[in-house]
């Protein structure tokens, strides 16, 4: 039963990256993603499950000081990279600006207003 609950999160996540991804804006990798929270301009980090332990907790470091929403992806970096679209691996994404999906919490919304 906790199975079917997880794989129904999975798809609600990938519908919503599926939306950023086309009508938001967003950076994949890590250095991008470092970027994007040293500017204050991300609103929500996407991690893979297999994203090394010392760049997790960095990118995590970050986010807390930035003031960021941290969605640790329960897929690899292969299946963040196809939720993405894209034929190759992704390990960590910032999301800039959602665009039409609601993958941002209104609470978030708020306070960056």
């Amino acid at each position: 039963m906790s199975s079917k609950k997880g794989k129904k999160t999975m798809e609600s996540i990938n519908s919503r990256l599926a939306l950023v991804m086309k009508s938001g804006k967003y950076v994949l990798g890590y250095k991008q993603t470092l970027k994007t929270l040293r500017a204050g301009t991300a609103w929500l980090i996407i991690i893979a499950k297999n994203c090394p332990p010392l760049k997790r907790s960095e990118i995590e470091y970050y986010a807390m000081l930035a003031q960021c929403g941290v969605h640790h992806y329960s897929g690899n970096n292969i299946e963040l990279g196809t939720a993405c679209g894209k034929y190759f691996r992704v390990g960590c994404l910032s999301i800039t600006n959602p665009g039409d999906s609601d993958i941002i919490m209104p609470k978030d919304e708020a306070k960056r207003e």
